[in-house]
């Protein structure tokens, strides 16, 4: 019988996560030395944005290069990733079960979001990888409910990892970049309040961020990038042991906090 793995959100940051894996990096490693192999792996990322959740079914999973701007030795890594057709067939009936709408996409590969973690965690891509999309104009409840959908993976050998950022705001990215050198207050003032409510279980209140939340339009002027969260959130079910198993800032304004939703 396989063991319970939980489900995780990483914060993937910018591409060069890939070339400088840092304090990040080196947590998220430990986080899967620290795992049972699993049999497949579940990967959600910002990066793939479709109408209705929709499930990768590619034997070999292409390496994709999806941003500019970046190092160029970026463009020569690759992550061999392999795929599962059992697997993945899996999580379609899981998320059907559910009620909500699926589809399959036969080519998609992985982005940035997916294989830069990856590559970090898992770097002789010996474990199937099954990536599945988010739906951005559902909002936060949308992710949740997709997240639920997977729960059941979660004790039969799956491990979710989602990956998005804690905070994500491109333009205040290129300003600290190129001209303000500082961290603005919200980017800790944000990560402060997600970890408090994620602490108490306050799942009312991390559904409602947009509202609640401290410098919340601010840290996602767009919200796909932290969406991956409420997927994991609710894949770990109700009375989820939470842990942050890394809390950082990079470039300034990237909040690079990870989580562990290991389900009870």
């Amino acid at each position: 019988m396989k063991q319970t793995l939980p489900a995780l959100f990483v914060s993937h940051g910018a591409p060069n996560l890939a070339l400088r894996p840092g304090a990040a990096g080196a947590a998220m490693a430990a986080e899967a030395r620290a795992l049972s192999l699993p049999r497949a792996i579940l990967i959600v990322s910002a990066h793939w944005e479709t109408a209705v959740p929709t499930v990768g079914f590619a034997d070999r999973l292409e390496t994709l290069h999806d941003f500019r701007g970046f190092a160029q030795e970026l463009h020569a890594l690759r992550y061999p990733a392999t795929g599962c057709r059992e697997a993945a067939n899996e999580v379609v009936s899981v998320i059907r079960a559910a009620g909500l709408p699926v589809e399959i996409d036969a080519e998609r590969g992985l982005d940035h979001g997916a294989w830069i973690p990856l590559r970090i965690m898992f770097p002789d891509a010996e474990v199937p990888v099954i990536p599945v999309s988010i739906q951005s104009r559902g909002g936060p409840q949308q992710a949740y409910r997709l997240g639920q959908a997977l729960a059941p993976l979660t004790a039969k050998g799956f491990l979710v990892i989602a990956s998005g950022n804690l905070t994500h705001n491109l333009r205040d990215f290129q300003l600290a970049r190129s001209q303000v050198r500082q961290t603005p207050a919200y980017v800790r003032e944000f990560s402060d309040w997600m970890a408090s409510k994620l602490d108490a279980h306050d799942i009312p209140a991390l559904l409602d961020y947009r509202q609640q939340a401290p410098g919340a339009t601010q840290a996602h002027p767009q919200e796909e990038h932290l969406l991956p969260l409420f997927v994991a959130l609710g894949a770990s079910g109700d009375k989820a042991r939470i842990q942050r198993f890394h809390a950082g800032i990079d470039d300034y304004v990237i909040a690079m906090d990870s989580y562990s939703f290991l389900p009870q």
